[in-house]
């Protein structure tokens, strides 16, 4: 059989040292996982290896690590696999982003992960007494909420959201996505709460940036950035919430901006946000960006030409129209992971076969 070089990231808080790069080889099938070749490492050459997991089967989520810089399942990435996207011959195994380290590829997910789960408060809460029998939720419904209710908790988001590591105070993709669970249940009867908490807090809805590192990082499809996207959406949308992060009015100003110019002219971005150039509440961000537009002009990233006669707009006029046609449309068409259907009638299906 081959062999593997696995490069630990270790860490002894006992030792008092600061953390450091272990090798082991192990002698493995490279159809086996990289958390095999860790416990094979941690039983014939050192016992003190530290990792989480339990069912390794891709479905507890424990044995979140990152895997050559990227986050995954140790459990559910093959060592060949790991192998082939190494630059040096070895598979570097470290603990994930953005959580305090307790030891070796053991992080404190309490401390991040968990409190923040805790902040969205992860269960129904229905108006009115309970009914006589079991709620009725419609297939849809179901449908609907089924991405986000995929998560294991693995912490791979969190591991690798860019907003975190700016903010930590951001209340994560992980926790976001759980709290569209909720609001995307009809048997919950504190939407607009949510919403409005979760748009009022300077470190909720509109904290994220749009990376689509979640996205790529989940590995059971969840997609967090777009259930954080859901929540923005149904926040303007449904129940037309204006927040004091501006992120409501911000929305809007970027879709009449694209409407208007074909492409995102930056230079009406900010004002349009705050009510338009004259508006008393644009004023005051306008004046503390100039410094920033300042160093713009003269790194001539902007130039005062392209500022103010948008050249792009005879250019693509044509999209504001199919801006219109979709805005216009009675049924707002919105993508999901899974597909709501009916399978065929086998028996249909066996007459409708062509015969030999």
């Amino acid at each position: 059989m081959p062999e593997f070089t696995l490069k630990l990231r270790r860490y002894l808080p006992e030792s008092g040292e600061a953390a450091y790069w272990e090798n082991f080889t192990v002698d493995l099938a490279g159809h086996r996982s990289v958390l095999e070749g860790i416990l094979t490492a941690r039983d014939s050459q050192d016992g003190s290896i530290g990792i989480r997991c339990s069912c390794r089967a891709a479905i507890c989520g424990s044995c979140g690590v990152r895997i050559n810089g990227k986050p995954g399942l140790a459990c559910n990435t093959h060592l060949e696999e790991a192998l082939s996207r190494s630059d040096d011959g070895t598979i570097a195994v470290e603990p994930m982003g953005n959580m305090p380290v307790i030891k070796d590829l053991i992080v404190d997910m309490d401390a991040v992960h968990w409190k923040k789960m805790a902040r969205v408060t992860p269960w129904l809460l229905p108006d009115g007494p309970p009914p006589d029998r079991e709620y009725v939720v419609s297939h849809v419904s179901m449908v609907d909420i089924t991405q986000s209710m995929a998560c294991i908790q693995c912490g791979a988001c969190v591991s690798d959201c860019l907003s975190m590591e700016v903010d930590p105070l951001f209340i994560g993709p992980a926790a976001l996505a759980k709290a569209y669970r909720f609001v995307g249940d009809p048997r919950d009867g504190q939407h607009y709460e949510r919403l409005k908490d979760l748009s009022e807090d300077p470190h909720g809805i509109y904290d994220c940036t749009h990376c689509f590192n979640c996205i790529e990082a989940c590995p059971k499809g969840v997609a967090p950035m777009s259930q954080i996207m859901r929540l923005r959406r149904i926040a303007c949308s449904d129940f037309d919430i204006d927040d004091r992060n501006n992120g409501h009015r911000h929305e809007l100003a970027f879709v009449s901006n694209v409407r208007k110019n074909g492409l995102l002219h930056e230079a009406d971005l900010l004002p349009d946000s705050y009510g338009g150039k004259f508006h008393p509440r644009a004023v005051p961000e306008l004046l503390d960006s100039l410094p920033v537009i300042t160093r713009a002009v003269l790194r001539r990233k902007v130039t005062p030409t392209k500022a103010l006669l948008h050249p792009h707009r005879k250019e693509f006029k044509g999209l504001r129209d199919l801006v219109d046609r979709v805005e216009n449309k009675e049924e707002r068409l919105e993508l999901n992971l899974y597909i709501s259907g009916v399978d065929e009638d086998p028996a249909e299906a066996l007459e409708q076969e062509p015969t030999k």
